[in-house]
């Protein structure tokens, strides 16, 4: 580590605590926990439970930087010990390592910075046109979602899926539990393209495949989201799929339309219709939260905005196996590792999109 590598190190800190608004949050986090002491604090159970999320989120973005500002600072210090003779070179660099490691992860997290970024996620995959191809493209796209998932500490939960006729699914619904989940998964909105050698076609012919995904923020208690109960539409019905007999014989699964926007939400995940219906119409607000926000984006600058939001919908990744390929067109981030990204290792597609998407907007 060179004297330069240190101060760069040190200036990146200093300008991300000041982004991060560090000594603000921390006296922000004196303030409100002084409020959880009150003995009326559960009075209002919503307030509490935004004021105790704030708090969370506060400390969150403080203790990572904590967390650097300590691994640069031992950088400092094992650098002036090698200047005195102690330590080694290879010691020092490790740690020079792991700081600027951890500056980076602040840097990149520097980007999730929209208060629907730190929600859950839902998040659906549609299959296009082509049949069993593009249900079995479907099913392979949910497969590496949930891999993803498991391997970054979410939980994740199925809440309504629809079968293909012969093979994969036509559609899933799934949401994603955990810190950060929709500003980490959004750049996944798109066409998403499969080329590959068709298991389906007994020439072995080469076939392109399309499913569609789309996320949205699963809104919580914290966010308010009105909605008239008279611009609301419900049918029951049956659900399907894995669950044993009970989803043959009841009418659980409810779909739910909110009339002035035309939105549906459906959830077959409960044994329970009650708590099907409070599952749909949470999936509504969240729909409807998004729809909100896409507004308040357009009208904030509309030029800038319609840079991303033209694209919406349209082909963002081409997953080409037989030329171990996946490109994102976007960011023009590629790899030859078809089978990891498959396994769910697609972090640095969204780290590449999240960092393009902050440049461009």
């Amino acid at each position: 580590m060179t004297t330069d590598e240190l101060k760069s190190l040190q200036d990146r800190l200093s300008a991300l605590k000041t982004y991060f608004d560090v000594d603000n949050r921390l006296m922000q986090v004196e303030e409100k926990e002084q409020l959880t002491l009150n003995p009326k604090f559960w009075d209002d159970p919503k307030a509490a439970e935004s004021i105790l999320k704030e708090i969370k989120t506060h400390k969150y973005w403080v203790g990572i930087y904590q967390e650097a500002e300590r691994l640069v600072e031992d950088a400092a210090v094992m650098q002036e010990f090698l200047k005195e003779g102690e330590g080694t070179e290879e010691e020092v660099q490790a740690q020079y390592e792991s700081a600027l490691a951890k500056i980076d992860e602040m840097e990149f997290k520097s980007t999730l910075n929209k208060p629907e970024d730190e929600l859950n996620a839902i998040l659906q995959i549609n299959a296009g046109a082509g049949g069993t191809e593009s249900c079995d493209w479907s099913q392979m796209l949910q497969r590496m979602y949930t891999m993803w998932a498991e391997k970054n500490g979410f939980k994740y939960k199925i809440l309504n899926l629809q079968d293909g006729d012969v093979a994969g699914i036509k559609s899933v619904e799934m949401e994603v539990v955990g810190d950060f989940a929709y500003g980490l998964l959004k750049g996944e909105n798109g066409v998403h393209r499969l080329v590959r050698i068709s298991p389906f076609n007994a020439q072995g012919k080469r076939m392109t495949s399309f499913s569609s995904v789309f996320v949205h923020p699963m809104v919580d208690d914290t966010i308010e989201v009105d909605i008239n109960p008279a611009d609301l539409e419900w049918d029951t019905f049956r659900a399907s799929g894995a669950g044993g007999q009970h989803v043959n014989k009841t009418e659980s699964a409810v779909r739910v339309r909110h009339l002035p926007t035309g939105l549906v939400a459906e959830c077959q995940e409960e044994r329970s219709q009650h708590m099907n219906r409070e599952k749909a119409l949470q999936m509504l607000r969240s729909r409807i939260y998004e729809m909100e926000l896409k507004k308040q984006e357009a009208e904030k600058n509309k030029v800038e905005a319609s840079k991303m939001k033209n694209e919406w919908g349209s082909q963002i990744r081409s997953y080409v196996l037989d030329d171990r390929r996946v490109k994102d067109h976007r960011t023009n981030h590629q790899t030859s590792q078809t089978d990891k990204v498959l396994n769910g290792e697609i972090d640095d597609f969204l780290k590449a999109f999240l960092m393009y998407d902050k440049d461009v907007l």
